[in-house]
């Protein structure tokens, strides 16, 4: 059995090993003990934000298995609607296909509902055919295409 919670600052080595298991996080995250300076600035941040919220998914013995990230964006466009956006997904190599992901998914879903939204967004990398056929089976449509700027 899986629970999903709010992420305290104990989880975030476990949720940076998530982040790094895969081969495009692999490329741009960084796996130290102790964590990265950068990861507790931030985590600090999001914590203190109240749109902002850091989730994992944690097993019987509240190891964490998976994370998320959601944003609640306000936003003049559709008088003035709510958007939920979803980052940052994860979930343990061991537990891929099953179905911890889709719930983790609905789960985050009824947090945006819970919060007003009218919408839920994310992005997933082209190259990433496996989670954009997991993110179709769950409803979500590739409905804009999405553009990004490095600074």
């Amino acid at each position: 059995m899986y629970s999903f919670r709010l992420a305290r600052r104990s989880d975030l080595a476990a949720i940076v090993r998530l982040l790094a298991d895969d081969d495009l996080g692999g490329t741009r995250e960084i796996v130290s003990d102790p964590v990265d300076a950068r990861y507790l600035s931030a985590f600090a941040a999001i914590d203190a934000d109240a749109n902002q919220l850091l989730a994992v998914a944690s097993d019987a013995s509240d190891r964490v298995v998976g994370c998320l990230q959601l944003s609640f964006v306000p936003g003049l466009s559709r008088t003035g609607m709510w958007r939920g956006q979803i980052e940052s997904v994860r979930v343990a190599g061991h537990l891929r296909g099953s179905g911890l992901g889709s719930d983790f998914i609905e789960w985050a879903v009824a947090q945006c509902a819970a919060r007003g939204c009218g919408l839920v967004q994310l992005t997933t990398d082209k190259t990433r055919k496996d989670s954009i056929r997991f993110y179709e089976k769950l409803g979500f449509v590739a409905s804009h295409e999405g553009m990004k700027r490095a600074l």
